[in-house]
């Protein structure tokens, strides 16, 4: 693995969008959406927030100190997910485009 995603980043490898139609009719490539599923390669560690941040209040003044806490990551490695397609950046790695997705961006893990 020649990536170590940092922060609150996962590195997914997307599933092939089907190309056929469950009526049997086959889709061109230009016709498929990009796809919203994929493997967890490797994910960072979590990030460093603020509580406004989270809340969304009005962030302190700049006099006074910020107390951030830390948000570890709940992906791992090998977890199936959904997530938003176009909210990535991609990436080439050995060959095989993956993606790099923030983890507030995959919408759910699948079963």
């Amino acid at each position: 693995m020649g990536i170590q995603p940092l922060h609150d980043w996962a590195l997914i490898e997307p599933s092939e969008a089907k190309g056929k139609t469950t009526g049997g009719l086959f889709i061109p490539d230009t016709a498929k959406e990009k796809p919203v599923e994929g493997m967890v390669l490797a994910v960072g560690k979590g990030r460093w927030e603020t509580p406004e941040e989270k809340s969304g209040s009005k962030p302190k003044k700049k006099q006074e100190k910020e107390e951030k806490i830390f948000r570890p990551t709940v992906l791992k490695a090998g977890d199936r997910v959904l997530y938003e397609k176009y909210r990535t950046t991609e990436v080439e790695l050995d060959d095989k485009e993956l993606v790099l997705v923030r983890e507030s961006d995959v919408l759910g893990l699948l079963g």
